[in-house]
């Protein structure tokens, strides 16, 4: 198999509030994440009105990376890894969000952070936002449908940026910006800290709010390079490919409406500018956003310099008999089982080929490099009776997937980044609040109840993805 790339970023991926813990250390505000509850793949996390004693949330502790990366990174650099992808804790700078000042300890505990990734040549690779903005934005201005939420991002960016300009050279400004479209209460709380009230257009928030939030990541783009020019900052979305159900022309032209719009921010955030589809679609819905011109021009000149995605599944769409003229259904599309594709534990189709036609897709479009930021299989773990676990299944999903990126990069001449599977050191998961869903080559003893010693251990998958990356990808067996 070919080789990727010299200097090809292999790596691992997290984010702060599903592995850090320490959710009062040092300062730290509420996020929020600290006001969502446990669930499983049947019961749906509970998004609390604050911090309520007696309900389980998991975030709070996590695996207490906290207190626990020195170790974990040295267990990082024996896998090889050459980048890790995590988030800064808005609410360990700002605990409020609104604050003038940040909060010096928690400033100081990424320098420590960055500072030992990189004594073993671990580049970091940095979310502004991802799931963990503070819950006082929230209750005190209603989250991102208000546009101060702009200027305390800002802030947050630049305070950041400066502090780190020599640590770190990636970044990305909003995690899965696009997960909010589906509208439901989950994506929306947890993109733009939003609860929809009973007499409130669920959608014209969703649009609002992200209007707002790529105003905001084009001027974090434009600081962040006057800060520092060789900063790479890049946009983030969720990937699911959404193919047709039949070769029915309305089904084919349903599942690339519904394309279109789910990743309409990755043409604000690429192009810098509002695809013409949508901007009718705003007119007939006579939904009126604050969009101004000043708005569009920083939009024109921020847009960012990769795309970062996650991919974990496709999607198979059917249009209905009573489709709109639009194709625009949103929170009725009809979607169908893929009858080609087995599925994961939690019911995730599972698609290599769909990682390839994703990267193609991204790559005709924006003309930009990619980095696939999250990718992984969740699965039930099981501890044998030598202690270990021989989790084979991963391999082969992650084997898989490598080969289609391999595919992309050699026959279709993607220029891709890097590739940084997600949790891969178990962690929260992000959807569920479970531990037992898990994603790691690296074990944490910790489970659902909140039970365990935190003891780290090792996969048959860590010492395969080892060898991944010695070889530059170039040995899958």
């Amino acid at each position: 198999m070919t080789k990727f790339p010299k200097g090809f970023l292999w790596g691992g991926a997290v984010a702060a509030h599903q592995l850090e813990g320490g959710w009062q250390a040092d300062g730290k505000g509420i996020s929020i994440a600290d006001v969502m509850t446990a669930g499983d793949n049947n019961t749906a996390r509970e998004i609390t009105d604050g911090v309520i004693p007696g309900k389980n949330y998991p975030n709070h502790d996590a695996i207490d990376f906290y207190g626990h990366y020195r170790d974990d990174v040295k267990l990082f650099a024996e896998l090889g890894l050459k980048c890790f992808r995590t988030s800064i804790a808005w609410t360990r700078i700002f605990p409020n969000g609104d604050e003038d000042e940040p909060n010096e300890a928690g400033l100081q505990f990424y320098d420590d952070l960055f500072d030992e990734l990189l004594k073993y040549g671990i580049e970091p690779v940095i979310t502004l936002s991802h799931f963990e903005m503070p819950y006082h934005l929230v209750t005190e201005y209603g989250g991102w449908r208000n546009s101060r939420m702009i200027e305390f991002f800002e802030r947050f960016a630049e305070v950041v940026f400066k502090r780190y300009r020599d640590k770190v050279k990636y970044w990305m400004t909003f995690n899965e910006i696009n997960n909010q479209t589906g509208l439901n209460e989950w994506g929306l709380f947890t993109n733009s800290g939003i609860l929809v009230k009973d007499d409130e257009d669920a959608e014209k928030l969703m649009y609002q709010a992200a209007h707002y939030e790529t105003v905001a990541s084009a001027l974090a783009v434009k600081i962040g390079h006057q800060i520092n020019p060789d900063f790479q900052i890049g946009a983030m979305f969720a990937m699911g490919p959404t193919y047709p159900a039949t070769s029915n022309p309305k089904d084919v032209m349903k599942a690339e409406r519904a394309m279109q719009a789910n990743y309409w921010l990755a043409d604000v955030q690429c192009k810098g500018k509002y695809p013409n589809w949508l901007l009718r679609y705003f007119d007939r819905k006579h939904f009126d956003l604050d969009i101004s011109a000043s708005d569009l021009q920083i939009i024109k000149e921020g847009t960012v310099d990769y795309i970062g995605f996650s991919y974990y599944a496709s999607h198979v769409i059917k249009a209905d008999d009573q489709e709109p003229v639009d194709f625009m259904t949103p929170t009725k599309n009809h979607e169908v089982q893929n009858p080609s594709l087995t599925r994961s534990d939690w019911g995730w189709e599972i698609d290599p080929i769909g990682l390839r036609y994703a990267l193609n897709w991204f790559s005709d479009r924006y003309d930009l490099p990619l980095f696939i930021v999250e990718n992984g299989l969740g699965a039930f773990d099981k501890k044998n009776a030598d202690g270990k676990i021989h989790d084979d299944y991963r391999i082969d999903y992650l084997r898989q997937h490598i080969e289609q990126m391999a595919l992309a990069v050699d026959i279709d001449g993607v220029d891709l980044m890097g590739y940084t599977p997600w949790g891969f050191i178990d962690l929260v998961s992000a959807g569920t609040g479970q531990m037992d869903k898990r994603y790691g080559v690296i074990y944490v003893d910790k489970n659902d109840a909140g039970e365990g010693t935190l003891k780290r251990g090792k996969k048959d998958s860590f010492d395969w993805f080892q060898k991944v990356i010695a070889t530059n990808g170039s040995d899958l067996s």
